[in-house]
């Protein structure tokens, strides 16, 4: 119930004001039955913005680190988390990315729609990266099909790091179904899941004609972090 109040009374009328969202390709998202929607994660609106456009509840795979951090603004997200019915999930240790699986299996389970970012994480300079193939997994699994979705203008609205988001106008265009079925019993193939899972990214890619990036967007994120740090060091006065 509150998902609803928070979609059409509290947080959806505020998110269509600020950013101004205009939709395109929604007809390709089925109005029932199980389905992907696989996106580009350019901002931390990203989560609130389809499921306010959208006509059928959403559930995305979040970070668990969105429901567990700490002062007001980590309990606030939290609770805006929870009220939007998203699901936390540990991304650290070997067993992460099984994890992810089994909870996004179990909202394809019960018909409805799981959102997905196959890169895994935001991307932190507006470039489109490498997917992971957990997306793959779930669409041979759960016989369903992926919707691409591009997310245009959120990077420029809330990049990362920004809390209180620019007043810019955002494209939310989503594209055809991709029917996997052909691969039906091969989702413990690695080849035929990186072929599936880089047709997923090149649908993405097509709709948001971002510039892209054949790596994945973690360990990039970590080489920046590390050299950021040294040339840091290299500066820092000898006593």
């Amino acid at each position: 119930m509150f998902y609803y109040l928070l979609k059409y009374v509290l947080l959806g009328p505020l998110l269509r004001l600020v950013f101004r969202p205009r939709i395109e390709g929604l007809e390709h998202v089925p109005a029932e039955g199980a389905a992907i929607i696989a996106g580009n994660h350019l901002s931390f609106s990203d989560h609130f913005l389809m499921p306010a456009i959208l006509k059928r509840r959403i559930t995305f795979l979040a970070k668990a680190e969105y429901f567990t951090g700490p002062g007001i603004k980590g309990r606030m997200t939290a609770f805006f988390f929870r009220s939007a019915g998203q699901i936390p999930v540990d991304r650290s240790g070997k067993d992460a990315g099984q994890a992810a699986i089994r909870e996004g299996l179990g909202v394809l389970s019960k018909d409805e729609l799981l959102g997905i970012y196959p890169e895994g994480t935001r991307s932190h300079d507006g470039r489109l990266y490498k997917g992971k193939v957990g997306v793959a997994v779930m669409a041979l699994k759960a016989g369903v099909p992926v919707i691409p979705c591009a997310m245009i203008g959120t990077f420029e609205a809330q990049p990362p790091g920004k809390v209180i988001p620019n007043i810019h106008p955002v494209v939310i265009r989503f594209g055809k179904p991709l029917d996997f079925s052909r691969y039906e019993g091969m989702e413990n193939e690695k080849a035929v899941l990186r072929a599936i899972t880089d047709e997923i990214m090149y649908a993405i890619l097509s709709l948001s004609e971002q510039e892209y990036v054949d790596r994945y967007a973690a360990a990039v994120k970590a080489e920046e972090a590390a050299a950021a740090k040294e040339r840091k060091f290299r500066r820092m006065p000898l006593s």
